[in-house]
């Protein structure tokens, strides 16, 4: 066995530096799990030289082990120790684009995007082909994208990525800050906004951005997509074919910044149904929607605000739509508190692929 150790990346969040180091120890235990045959064991937080590090033995990694460990969201350096020495262990992440695609953007409501790549990280070891993370190219969905966070995340990967969010100041942020952000940055791409219709009437608006990670590759058709509609998530399968994602990747209404209405009920109609706060109700009503959309053998995983939500009644909307909770120790690590009013935590399930 080897020893190794994983400097944390250091958080501009206070919050969330201070539980960054148990965050990632969940994190490693699920990669472990779910493709490293559980040969990644004795994971805890020692000190060595007065700074902390997350600590753990394994047989001798392989390339393909540390191509999928360089993307834990919240490694900064990863070290073989050797007695009182630690040897570096060069990195090989997924990331195609500079980290500002992911932090330049600050707003209300923003959802960590250390926490962000982690849900995605964890969402896509549960399904039957965790390693097509880094060997595949598994395609994500966002049902409650907000300003995109998941949606750059993704591209960060070189996945093509779809997201909703009923909010049009959001759609129109996002759609903003994307088109302004490939332009600075001389990433070759197209990007227009339509209108889409059914018989006439127009349900939503639609951004559609077709980029490649460098000119070459843009050239030879060696794309990535991206694409986001303004309008409900519960009517998720106007937009998108069944079986059309393997990733569907959110994060639930806090109770404060986000909601969705009911089927049937019309935006704006002075004295109509007001937006659901409660995570509950809304994950009762879309998930069904949602699960329609993701492919046999996919996963979703969900992060939500545990004082307005027990896990046992998210635990039971996904299962009551056909999908397998994952629930073992590994998966229940991620509980952290946001602040006064949040304690966050995620859940994941898969399709079963037969």
């Amino acid at each position: 066995m080897t020893a190794y150790g994983l400097l944390v990346s250091p958080s501009h969040n206070r919050v969330y530096a201070q539980a960054a180091a148990d965050l990632v120890k969940a994190e490693l235990a699920v990669f472990s799990e779910r493709a490293l045959g559980g040969r990644v064991r004795d994971i805890e937080e020692t000190s060595i030289g007065g700074v902390p590090y997350v600590t753990f033995s394994a047989d001798e990694l392989t390339e393909q082990d540390v191509r999928l460990l360089s993307n834990l969201s919240s490694l900064y350096a990863l070290f073989q120790i050797e007695g009182e020495l630690l040897r570096p262990v060069g990195l090989q992440p997924l990331d195609l684009f500079g980290s500002d695609l992911l932090t330049i953007q600050k707003y209300s409501g923003k959802t960590n995007e250390y926490f962000t790549k982690l849900l995605l990280n964890v969402t896509a070891m549960a399904t039957d082909s965790p390693m097509d993370l880094i060997t595949g190219r598994p395609r994500v969905f966002d049902p409650m994208c907000g300003r995109g966070t998941t949606l750059n995340q993704a591209m960060m990967y070189g996945l093509d990525a779809a997201g909703m969010d009923i909010d049009g100041k959001d759609f129109d942020a996002y759609t903003a800050f994307i088109k302004t952000w490939l332009k600075n940055n001389r990433v070759k791409h197209q990007a227009e906004v339509t209108n889409v219709r059914r018989e006439k009437a127009v349900l939503g608006r639609r951004l559609h951005v077709t980029l490649g990670a460098s000119k070459e590759r843009y050239k030879s058709g060696e794309t990535m997509e991206i694409t986001v509609v303004n309008a409900d998530s519960l009517g998720a399968g106007r937009f998108f074919r069944p079986a059309s994602f393997d990733l569907i990747v959110t994060d639930a209404p806090y109770g404060v910044q986000h909601g969705s209405r009911p089927k049937g009920a019309q935006p704006g109609r002075k004295g109509g149904p007001q937006l659901s706060r409660s995570p509950v109700e809304l994950l009762t009503a879309a998930v069904p929607e949602w699960a329609r959309l993701l492919r046999p053998g996919g996963a979703v995983g969900i992060s939500w605000n545990t004082f307005v939500g027990r896990r046992e009644q998210l635990a039971e909307i996904l299962a009551s739509s056909g999908l397998d909770v994952r629930d073992s120790d590994a998966y229940r690590g991620f509980r952290h508190r946001v602040d006064q009013a949040i304690s966050r935590d995620l859940i994941v399930a898969s399709k079963p692929s037969g």
